[in-house]
This record gives C-alpha cells, structure tokens and sequence, in this order.
C-alpha cells in the first residue's frame, strides 16, 4: 500500500479531519540517515505532522517545522507542502535508549523538554508566517497539539505514531489531526472528548493495519465521517545539482578560485536526503566563468 493522506469533515461539518500513512515515508528517511528506533520514531513523528499540517496549505505554500528540545537527538528539521511532499532530518540520526516506563520508545528522552517547537509558513507572501511555542511533552504528538491550540488559534487533537522493527527498518507510521470549528456544540466536543480518552494509541491503530480512513471512524465513529480529498505521500527532496552550483555562484569569483587552488574539486552534501553532488575542477571552472559575469 502506498503512502497516503485524507482530508475530512466530521458531525455534519463541525469537525476538519486528516489522517495519513507515511510508513513508505519515514522508511525512506530512516534509509537514507541510518537512523536508530528512537531517532526513527522522533523524526517520523514530526514528519508525518508535518505532512498533515502541510495539507493545510494552498498552492505552492510550504512549512518549515524545527523541533529543538535540547535533548541527544538535537534539531529535528522537517520540510512539507500543500502536495503531501515532505523532507526531514534529525541532528543525531544515531540515537536510542531503552524503552521507558510504557514499554514504548523513549522519544521525549531523545528530544528533551528544554526548548521551542517552531513552524514558518512560506505563503508565497513578503513575509513568512512563523509562529513558536514551548516543548511540553517531548512525545511530539501534544506538542504539535499545544502549537496548534496555542499559535494558530484551533482547538485540535493531534495523534503520531512510529514503529520500528528489530532490524532498525519501519515496520508502520501514521498519524491523524481533528480540529473543532468555530460554533462546534457541546454534545459534539463532549463525544469526541470521550472517543479520543478511550481508543487506542494511534500506534496501535496502526499496528492493526488501519488504513487513514479505517483511523477517523476510530476517531469520530462511523457514520461521523465525509472524505473530502485523498492524496499521495511522499519523501521527496527538493535539492539538485543545479541549486548547488546556483549556491557556489553566488559565492564569487574568488571564493570559487580558492575551492579550484585547494582541492581542485567541490563536494557537498544534503543535509535532507544525504545525497552528495561532487563538482570536478572542470565544472568549477564554468562556474567561476558564470560568476563573474
């Protein structure tokens, strides 16, 4: 089954829904960063809400999130837009503890609780949106639901789950987002309140084998449900030869000169998808000619 994410509405349009499988996803990121179960299950958690939070988006719009807890894993740094594309990182991709007390990855370990969960909107506008609130949890899931309460204003629930399997690869990830509208009534709130206290963890969900639209009837109940839009998921980078040599450009003539006298070659490397572009001596001599002209 291929990664996807559905948009929905819920109790006759009270209630904006969304939930995605990004099992594909977060196994291409862990393939190309090597990444441990706890460092995997970290930076899909933050992939897969930044997917969903993405799909919020119109357009060529696109969000940056940045997790920094102060915790062993450092900075998790994920890219997403309106197209379910998304791209992410973690500083120490090799990080693992034993399992905590609810015999589950330790991710609010490996993140910390010291710091600052920030989103930046880049709307296509003159400037970018950019709002930021402090880590609550570490588990990820109700910090991005504390982000969503606290900076955007939305009354929501945010589940993400990750699991790894023994050898390090993804066995399942997914993750939903419910959001209460304006003039939502109380009976509604009061029976999503009780349905989200008694399912299961979205792990579990997932470990079943629910697909997006199999989590919402968990969610809301059957029957609460109108799908509105379903669309792929993908791990997609946005990097390119060309981007990099639009980067050595713009460093100049000089600097370029330099980089032919000392190595006679350039390397650089994604820090998103790790992929390595090795510019030769000939390539930086075409590129100096283009700077300086």
């Amino acid at each position: 089954m291929n990664d996807y994410l559905i948009k929905a509405m819920g109790y006759n349009n009270q209630v904006r829904a969304y939930a995605t499988r990004t099992t594909e996803t977060v196994a291409e990121a862990q393939r190309r960063h090597q990444t441990w179960p706890t460092a995997s299950a970290a930076l899909g958690r933050a992939m897969t809400a930044g997917v969903m939070m993405g799909s919020m988006l119109k357009g060529n719009a696109k969000l940056t999130i940045k997790v920094e807890g102060k915790g062993p894993i450092g900075v998790i740094l994920v890219d997403s837009n309106s197209k379910g594309e998304v791209r992410g990182y973690v500083t120490n991709p090799q990080t693992h503890f034993d399992l905590n007390a609810q015999g589950k990855l330790d991710v609010a370990r490996a993140v910390g609780t010291d710091g600052m969960l920030t989103v930046v909107k880049d709307l296509g506008l003159k400037d970018n949106f950019s709002g930021q609130v402090p880590i609550v949890s570490g588990e990820l899931g109700e910090d991005f639901t504390y982000y969503l309460v606290t900076s955007e204003q939305v009354p929501s629930s945010v589940g993400v789950g990750v699991l790894v399997n023994p050898d390090n690869t993804i066995l399942a990830s997914g993750g939903f987002i419910i959001q209460l509208l304006p003039g939502t009534d109380d009976e509604t709130i009061t029976e999503i309140e009780n349905r989200l206290n008694s399912i299961e963890p979205i792990s579990k969900l997932i470990q079943r084998g629910l697909t997006p639209e199999e989590i919402l009837d968990e969610v809301l109940g059957k029957g609460n449900v109108k799908i509105l839009e379903k669309q792929p998921v993908s791990f997609r980078c946005q990097c390119s030869k060309e981007r990099i040599e639009n980067a050595i450009v713009s460093l100049g003539v000089d600097e370029i000169q330099s980089m032919i006298d000392d190595e006679g070659q350039a390397e650089a490397q994604c820090h998103f998808c790790n992929e390595t572009y090795l510019l030769t001596r000939k390539d930086l001599e075409e590129l100096k000619k283009a700077a300086s002209q």
